[in-house]
């Protein structure tokens, strides 16, 4: 016997009630596990433009972004 007979079989056991919750936790279950869309690479985002970002110039624009921000120094 295949999973899916085994649930049919189980399921026809139940009252008209439980077959409705049943049926909300599959639908609960279905919505968790729906596959996520993969992140896209930040490259992939100005691949059509000119230009090019080192690993270095990132460094550096962040060095320069956060220069100014208050630091606790305790």
């Amino acid at each position: 016997m295949s999973i899916e007979d085994a649930i049919l079989e189980k399921v026809r056991a139940l009252s008209p009630d439980q077959q409705a919750e049943l049926l909300a936790v599959a639908d609960s279950l279905s919505k968790r596990t729906k596959p996520r869309l993969p992140l896209r690479s930040p490259k992939g985002l100005w691949a059509n433009f000119d230009f090019s970002i080192s690993e270095e110039d990132i460094r550096e624009l962040r060095r320069e972004m956060w220069a100014n921000f208050p630091r606790n120094d305790i």
